[in-house]
């Protein structure tokens, strides 16, 4: 999803996110309602009472969706990847604060770890096709990503735990609610003349756009359910440690299809960040094993 992302928003000058994210929530919506209707999935009937409180839920992922992709506009792809492991100790912090957990030693040098992996990145990232302009656009877009990202993942967290929702139940919500927001946001914030619709959409790519948009809307249900379930059944610190390992496959595609910069610094960063993910896996290990030898 990441790649086809970057495909579609760094490419032929697409200036539509909001579109783009609208699109990918109705395709996802699309997708979930055909499988209900075959009695594949089931989730919880519309409630205006459930979707009130949830509204709130929804406007930050739309915030940290739209951040996601105006940040994957300007910055490589294996940047973006490590720089979104900086949520973890966000998140990791949060979580101690709102559900009362617990950061160890170990725990804490993973994170540290992942500062050191984008640290390194950025000494990796000279592409010169971005220039400096572009460059600190992309970081502000990072920072206020990461900021969104762990406020969405700690207010989710404690929401369905508040309304004992389901992993159906949070996507359908999720995407029903954005929707509105997203296109709303599209027709006021986004020019839809015809010159910028042929500039989005030139007519030698048209197809392979529209493509990628209602491909990434379809690997968006997979990401939806499993972010629901993980976030439901483990912590919101181990969730986002667990997306981080996705870093490798996506960096390495990353300097594969879209000509990232291929040096010693983004070589090492994927690799330094990759290893911040196994020692946090050992530290959440030697942890439960220490709560499961505690007397009750």
């Amino acid at each position: 999803m990441t790649v086809c992302n970057k495909f579609v928003v760094s490419g032929y000058n697409f200036n539509l996110v909001f579109f783009l994210l609208a699109v990918q929530s109705i395709v996802c919506l699309f997708t979930i309602g055909t499988l209900k209707a075959f009695g594949v999935i089931t989730y919880r009937e519309y409630n205006s009472s459930e979707a009130k409180k949830w509204s709130p839920i929804a406007f930050l992922l739309v915030l940290m969706i739209y951040t996601s992709s105006k940040a994957l506009q300007f910055l490589a792809i294996p940047v973006y990847t490590i720089f979104k492991n900086l949520t973890i100790i966000l998140i990791a912090y949060g979580e101690v604060l709102w559900f009362g957990g617990a950061v160890t030693p170990m725990a804490l040098g993973s994170f540290i770890l992942m500062v050191l992996s984008s640290v390194i990145a950025c000494y990796g990232d000279t592409d010169a096709e971005t220039g400096g302009f572009n460059l600190n656009i992309g970081y502000f877009w990072m920072f206020t990503n990461c900021f969104a990202s762990a406020t969405f993942v700690l207010t989710m967290r404690k929401r369905i735990k508040l309304t004992n929702f389901k992993d159906f139940d949070t996507m359908y919500y999720n995407n029903l609610l954005s929707v509105p927001i997203l296109l709303i946001a599209s027709f006021v914030l986004e020019d839809w003349s015809a010159e910028n619709l042929a500039l989005n959409f030139p007519e030698d790519n048209r197809f392979a756009t529209i493509a990628a948009m209602i491909f990434t809307g379809s690997a968006s249900v997979g990401i939806s359910y499993c972010s629901g379930w993980c976030i439901r059944v483990t912590s919101s610190t181990t969730y986002s440690m667990v997306g981080a390992l996705n870093k490798l496959p996506i960096a390495l595609s990353g300097l594969v299809f879209f000509d990232a910069p291929i040096n010693f610094f983004s070589i090492s960063s994927i690799f330094v960040g990759f290893g911040a993910g196994i020692v946090y896996a050992v530290a959440k290990k030697q942890q439960a094993q220490q709560n499961q030898t505690l007397p009750k």
